[in-house]
């Protein structure tokens, strides 16, 4: 077949798609890696025979020694209903390979992961030309925070920079551009100022390119404390990111669709783009297939609750999810129509950890931050008698 021939989707597809249907996202990439059995000699094949430190786990690199296990993986999902499926470059930044001492590769890494999905999502279209079919570029969080420090004793210690961390996703994005990608996709988000990294990398190269892409953001809500990694609350997060006007926003990882509600209701009432949800297939079970507890019917069902709620525009999985799931998710969401998207007013939005919106004139004093205290802090005092 002569891919050459085939017409890429655009954003206005994409666009028309989401207007008229809830669009099915694939599911996990490292579940069905585990599934293959890989050892030690499938990851470094032929190119890194010697490398110096062990490679096994280094699922990325898969797509430049394994590639047919990876091209078979992203046409699974296409065959199970997915619209969209994620390049398998979920570590594929300079600063998560730097683990494996793999850091000049970044760019190869990511063009060959953006060409193996572009290729499967081309076939699938060839085969079926009524479809449409999209490649996400997965941008991971790095296995570094900007905002926390990696030593308790040590609060204001940082392993990475705003600026190391712009770097490295830029580095990123081009090569999944030149591969071929239609969107680009910073996901799994625990740290809302890593994201904000990916989001003025994303910028710069579309100030340098002159082309720009669809955005999707998805972050990531740890626990049942409702918050990230770094401590915001969803809408905190929202506020902290909106200015980047994503064509779509949502949550994934970390949580089962069903603990996900309250904070899924919390970014479909406050963001003003589409919405999408790819959860964990519940909670972690060791004796599970895909060592998750849900079978696919089960994250199905609670996806449709959502759909049924007017929370989604997007659906897929994530951790323990396979295509059995996405196949599950594609059917039952056929039959739920998709959310409107929320026309937001204007007013003064403002996050910390959590968020404050302020609409129309106050009539009483608003302060943001914290009062200073002589009487309660000598050291305070002592700073502002010497003028510091």
């Amino acid at each position: 077949m002569n891919n050459k021939s085939i017409k890429r989707p655009t954003e206005k597809d994409l666009r028309k798609i989401l207007n008229q249907r809830i669009l099915i996202m694939d599911g996990a990439m490292g579940t069905m890696i585990q599934q293959e059995k890989l050892v030690e000699s499938d990851c470094r094949g032929d190119l890194f025979k010697n490398h110096e430190s062990e490679l096994k786990g280094n699922n990325d690199l898969l797509s430049i020694t394994r590639p047919d296990v990876i091209k078979n993986i992203h046409r699974s999902y296409f065959e199970a209903g997915s619209d969209l499926v994620e390049t398998n470059t979920f570590s594929a930044t300079s600063i998560a390979m730097a683990d494996y001492h793999m850091e000049g590769i970044v760019h190869d890494l990511n063009i060959a992961s953006a060409k193996l999905a572009r290729e499967a999502a081309d076939e699938t279209m060839s085969a079926d030309p009524s479809r449409k079919c999209f490649v996400a570029g997965a941008i991971g969080p790095t296995n570094r925070t900007a905002s926390l420090s990696p030593d308790v004793n040590d609060p204001s210690l940082r392993n990475v920079t705003f600026d190391e961390l712009v770097e490295s996703y830029y580095q990123q994005i081009l090569g999944l551009v030149e591969g071929g990608i239609d969107i680009l996709m910073p996901e799994t988000t625990f740290d809302t100022l890593n994201l904000k990294a990916a989001i003025f990398a994303i910028e710069n190269f579309f100030d340098s390119s002159g082309k720009r892409l669809p955005v999707i953001l998805s972050i990531t809500i740890t626990d049942a404390s409702g918050r990230t990694l770094s401590g915001q609350t969803t809408e905190a997060c929202w506020n902290s990111i909106a200015h980047a006007k994503p064509l779509g926003v949502g949550l994934n990882c970390a949580l089962g669709a069903d603990a996900m509600r309250p904070y899924l209701q919390a970014l479909s009432k406050n963001s003003d783009c589409f919405v999408h949800c790819y959860p964990n297939a519940g909670l972690p079970n060791p004796l599970a297939p895909t060592g998750y507890d849900e079978k696919p019917e089960d994250t199905a069902s609670s996806l449709f609750t959502f759909a049924d709620e007017g929370l989604l525009n997007m659906a897929g999985g994530c951790c323990g999810t396979t295509p059995e799931h996405i196949h599950a998710i594609s059917e039952k969401l056929s039959q739920a129509a998709p959310r409107e998207v929320s026309t937001t007013h204007p007013a003064l939005r403002l996050s910390g950890l959590e968020d404050f919106t302020l609409k129309g004139e106050s009539k009483s004093l608003i302060m943001v931050g914290e009062r200073t205290n002589v009487t309660g802090s000598p050291r305070f005092r002592k700073l502002i008698e010497s003028e510091d």
